[in-house]
């Protein structure tokens, strides 16, 4: 029998979730350790996220604090459409009840079949069941652990890999000891990766000193000098995807690279490293 909404969310009401305009956003349901990590690496790298949690109290006090967060059951349907879920591009369910987990997983990918969904269960024997549902990546708590969480949401944006490993060392220096090392196994473009063994694709950010600012591909010759190629740059908020090879590199740019891992490493020395124009003009 559905309940007065005063019982449910307590005498002193919370905000109702308004995330409508909210587009390609990241959904975090439930606001424990992992939660709060994925939201803060979310914050940090300047994705937009909405939080949605059971607990009016923490609702309370963190939207005190300017979380977008919400009170609400993500097992009812009403509160992932409020959440605008037909439009969000990722959802972490880290909360601790597998029965709710269960249905949230299943309801989640009927409502958006394309959404990419991180489910975090404490059992081994969940993981079937949930991946059965329709969950896309299952983190089991006794392997894993909210940096391997937040690791694949960063990736999966294609934040630069220096940057995700810089915001790992900051957690790790606040004191969470559970924390372990990262995964070895990147975790985008897994499906390519398949296809093409020995090769990655790896995103990385120009810096204001590096040696190619200015210049274009064709002076560079990054295909002949170092084996690899520049699928697309990101510049602001356009993609320049199989760059004219005259377009001259800008700071801050993001380089989507395919090649050889020890190659890739290469380049990513030359996209920060001004000492490696002498090197680059040898």
């Amino acid at each position: 029998m559905p309940l007065p909404k005063r019982l449910i969310s307590g005498f002193f009401p919370v905000s109702e979730i308004k995330v409508e305009d909210k587009k390609h956003h990241l959904i975090i349901i439930g606001f424990g350790v992992n939660g709060r990590n994925v939201a803060r690496a979310a914050r940090v790298a300047g994705i937009p996220y909405a939080i949605i949690e059971m607990n009016p109290e923490t609702v309370r006090s963190e939207q005190a604090q300017g979380e977008p967060i919400y009170y609400g059951d993500s097992t009812q349907e009403a509160v992932l459409h409020h959440a605008n879920i037909k439009d969000a591009k990722i959802v972490v369910a880290g909360i601790n009840d597998p029965t709710a987990t269960r249905r949230i997983t299943e309801i989640i990918r009927r409502l958006n079949p394309k959404v990419c969904l991180i489910v975090r269960t404490r059992y081994l024997q969940e993981m079937k069941p949930l991946y059965e549902l329709g969950a896309d990546e299952v983190i089991p708590e006794e392997f894993e652990t909210s940096v391997e969480i937040f690791t694949r949401v960063l990736t999966k944006y294609l934040i630069p890999r220096d940057e995700i490993e810089s915001l790992v060392a900051e957690v790790r220096s606040d004191g969470y000891e559970m924390f372990r090392s990262l995964s070895k196994k990147p975790s985008s473009f897994a499906d390519l990766k398949l296809q093409l063994p020995g090769v990655e694709i790896s995103t990385l950010r120009v810096a204001e000193r590096s040696p190619l600012v200015g210049k274009s591909l064709a002076r560079i010759e990054l295909r002949k000098k170092y084996g690899v190629t520049v699928l697309a740059i990101r510049r602001d908020k356009q993609i320049l995807s199989n760059p004219d090879v005259n377009i001259p590199f800008c700071a801050n740019d993001l380089l989507f690279i395919l090649g050889p891992p020890d190659k890739v490493a290469k380049v990513a020395a030359l996209t920060h490293n001004p000492e490696q124009l002498v090197n680059y003009h040898s």
